[in-house]
């Protein structure tokens, strides 16, 4: 957490007097949820597209990243069945920003908002300069004709 950058999480800007360093827009969130994504399709990891090392990724927005995994995934004919996160963070709350979150991943994602659960958590005192992110998702593909 660093003073003078947003705080975005699933795409969506938090009020909060500091946000979290990153190359990109630093959206912890959303880049766990491409990791997640990857991995479930047997893809690598996130720094395998978007590496930090590309200039054209710095302060880029993670909604592209979600976007084009998307676009991946629907290449390779794998649909998204839910996603389960957990973000971990001391302030400021979240609770109620969850609705506009899941909201605006749904719609980054193409599925409908019900198949996107956020939690969040604190790290009860333990980090308070910190955030994580987790992501679980279940992909399936269509089954062969």
């Amino acid at each position: 957490m660093v003073k003078g950058r947003k705080l975005l999480l699933g795409g969506v800007e938090i009020p909060s007097p500091r946000g979290l360093r990153g190359h990109s827009d630093g959206d912890v969130l959303s880049h766990a949820i491409v990791d997640a994504l990857l991995g479930a399709a047997g893809l690598g990891d996130m720094g395998n597209y978007f590496p930090d090392t590309d200039p054209r990724w710095k302060n880029a927005s993670s909604l592209k990243f979600l976007d084009a995994i998307r676009q991946l995934l629907t290449e390779r004919r794998l649909q998204i069945v839910n996603i389960d996160t957990v973000v971990i963070l001391d302030e400021p709350k979240l609770g109620p920003h969850m609705n506009q979150i899941k909201e605006g991943l749904a719609a980054a994602l193409g599925i409908n908002k019900q198949r996107v659960n956020v939690k969040a958590k604190t790290s009860e005192g333990t980090s308070p300069n910190l955030a994580a992110a987790h992501a679980v998702v279940l992909l399936v593909s269509p089954v062969p004709v």
